[in-house]
């Protein structure tokens, strides 16, 4: 079904866009706001998740919980163990989840949300600390809190003041920044940081190249110095990489043959050439520890489709661009 849709007319399209220009500086208003509010209360909210063992649970009602479950994952992914748990749900039982090791950050921008008090209350009288954002210090949660995160009162962008999003923007901003100053006190690596994010693009390029060879690499086709023209072409084929290795009497990786080389080889007397004469030697090489970002970085820039594995100069595996691309670490 198409429906027809009519265009706005010049002064109804320059009103919208006027409209979100303003919302927009709104928000950057807020942002101002609050890096102008930082005290040290984030530092002593710091040293509270970093002193206790247990896990930091983040909780928040409404539009402050999709806040707090984006946050739990920010901090969960950068070295602070975090979760988010509804505050409807702690009051039916997963308040069994607040262990005496854990800490508790509770958010809410009137800090009265009535779903907060029970959690609250139970911190309160099991000795767990609670770290609270709010708008409102002198609100229960702001009374209940050994440290609170006093956001700067701001209007709402929406046109009633209701509809949270001024107010939303500056609690996902001061989250981010207590997630980033406990990733930096805590010195999470991006090693670690790719150990957390195995999927995707961001962590493929994170991983080693022994993670993505695994416990039992499959070998790479050699062939010694002096391998016969048609058992250099046999080993080519037989290793499915469209390349083989070349290693010297002690099996130390000296030269690299190609599907391009064999071919290239054809305009001579074949019969008499061996794997010295039509190898390419000092191949592109990485060790077990290098990251796969290398890997394609290496493959890219020298424009080559395959990248030897080598430990202590000897080749344990092959890395083909097609697997590459096949995985999604080459688009």
């Amino acid at each position: 079904m198409t429906v027809a849709i009519t265009p706005s007319s010049p002064a109804d399209a320059a009103s919208m866009i006027e409209r979100a220009h303003a919302v927009i500086r709104l928000n950057i208003a807020a942002l101002e706001a609050l890096d102008g509010a930082i005290d040290e209360s984030l530092a002593r909210a710091c040293d509270i998740i970093l002193a206790r063992p247990g896990y930091l649970v983040v909780t928040g009602m409404g539009k402050s919980g999709h806040i707090g479950g984006k946050l739990a994952a920010t901090l969960a992914s950068t070295g602070t163990n975090a979760f988010f748990v509804h505050p409807a749900e702690m009051s039916h039982g997963d308040l069994g989840m607040l262990r005496h090791d854990t800490t508790l950050l509770a958010i809410s921008n009137s800090g009265e949300s009535r779903e907060l008090r029970d959690p609250l209350i139970f911190c309160q009288r099991e000795g767990i600390p609670v770290i609270g954002m709010t708008q409102r210090p002198t609100s229960f949660l702001g009374r209940h809190s050994a440290v609170c995160l006093t956001m700067p009162k701001v209007a709402e962008a929406c046109p009633n003041n209701l509809a949270p999003t001024t107010s939303t923007l500056m609690t996902l901003a001061l989250g981010d920044a207590l997630a980033m100053v406990l990733m930096d006190r805590r010195s999470f690596s991006a090693e670690a940081f790719g150990l957390h994010h195995p999927g995707g693009k961001l962590g493929m390029s994170l991983q080693r190249v022994g993670d993505w060879m695994g416990d039992s690499p499959a070998p790479p086709a050699t062939v010694p110095l002096d391998a016969r023209f048609s058992e250099v072409v046999s080993a080519i084929t037989e290793g499915r990489k469209g390349a083989v290795a070349v290693v010297g009497p002690d099996g130390i990786l000296v030269g690299i043959i190609t599907d391009g080389d064999v071919r290239r080889a054809f305009t001579r007397d074949i019969t008499a050439l061996v794997a010295a004469d039509i190898m390419s030697p000092n191949p592109k090489v990485v060790g077990p520890t290098a990251r796969m970002s290398d890997v394609v970085d290496l493959i890219v820039q020298n424009k080559i489709s395959n990248l030897f594995v080598t430990v202590d100069e000897r080749p344990v595996a092959i890395i083909h661009i097609a697997e590459l691309m096949q995985a999604g670490y080459v688009s």
